[in-house]
């Protein structure tokens, strides 16, 4: 697993060491690559910690061998940030996909690879409803990068080095933790710090639409994409996951229905002409219904987001 030091990878690491096994297939190693150790599993002895860059290929070479049955391609530099720092995107979101790609057709083990790409692979111009056969119209530096692996993961797995599944992921919130360089982080903020008793700064208006989805059902979607036979995936393997299709301004009355006006009364709302440039490009709403007959699910609604957070990572509070 790569980015597994991340929010997302520790979850997905436990889910699967509290699980024990894959598509039938026990755990016996979980690999988990970041460039910080990761912390998930600490003290298991099916886990094997490797600390280094995703773009370094003798790491790679070093990590995915013959046993490598899965891979979950996690590892991102985010879209605030690759849009800030061009190099640095290409090369982690970009070079470093690649260069896991090689050492995976290096090994020979031909592996399932679980790549978690993005809402900002679409943009610009798009229909009312995006589906999976809409065409990637990425109108940011991270949405080209994204779309760039996408396509590469669709060659190698069409040259049968590996086994590849895209998962498009929408904006995943609550993030637990502190703010990061995402643009998309205000959908986190909303929420997170109203709870913690902090005011938070929105910095595009209330219509603005995302489509959104909590980390529970992120992980599990990640298992169940894992998991999913490659004759029921056909001639794409590039999924639109379920969500929830929600303005800003009703993430902010979803968050007062639950926990109340006072809570919802740390929002505060001023424009970032930069964020609200980059939110513009994502789409709103898309059909799922092709991840909904694979058995994908997504949350009910943003009330449920929110409760999702109060209950996992808020419990002693709420």
């Amino acid at each position: 697993m790569t980015g597994a030091a991340g929010f997302l990878g520790g979850r997905l690491a436990r889910t699967l060491l509290d699980r024990g096994e894959l598509d039938g297939r026990s755990v016996d190693e979980l690999v988990l690559l970041d460039v910080v150790a990761a912390s998930a599993g600490e003290g298991d002895p099916r886990v094997r910690t490797v600390v280094g860059d995703v773009a370094d290929p003798a790491l790679l070479g070093e990590t995915v061998d013959a046993r490598t049955g899965v891979v979950f391609h996690l590892a991102a530099v985010v879209s605030g940030q690759a849009e800030a720092e061009f190099d640095l995107g290409m090369r982690i979101n970009l070079d470093g996909s690649r260069l896991l790609l090689d050492a995976c057709r290096a090994a020979g083990s031909v592996p399932r690879v679980v790549f978690t790409s993005s809402v900002a692979v679409y943009g610009g111009d798009l229909p009312d409803v995006v589906t999976d056969a809409t065409p990637l119209t990425p109108q940011t530096s991270y949405g080209t990068q994204k779309a760039c692996a996408e396509l590469l993961l669709a060659d190698h797995t069409r040259r049968g080095h590996v086994d590849g599944r895209v998962l498009r992921l929408p904006t995943v919130t609550v993030r637990p933790g502190k703010p990061n360089a995402a643009a998309s982080g205000f959908a986190s903020g909303i929420v997170r710090e109203p709870l913690a008793g902090v005011t938070t700064v929105v910095p595009v208006p209330p219509e603005v639409r995302m489509w959104v989805l909590s980390p529970r059902y992120a992980v599990e979607s990640l298992v169940a994409g894992a998991e999913l036979a490659p004759g029921r995936l056909g001639g794409s393997r590039a999924i639109n996951l379920p969500g929830v299709s929600v303005s800003v301004g009703e993430m902010a009355a979803a968050l007062e229905r639950v926990a109340g006006p006072e809570v919802a009364a740390r929002v505060s709302w001023r424009r970032d002409p930069a964020v609200e440039a980059i939110a513009a490009t994502w789409p709103g709403a898309w059909d799922t219904s092709r991840a909904e007959a694979l058995g994908l699910r997504g949350d009910a609604d943003f009330d449920a987001i929110v409760r999702a957070y109060m209950e996992d990572d808020l419990p002693h509070n709420l």
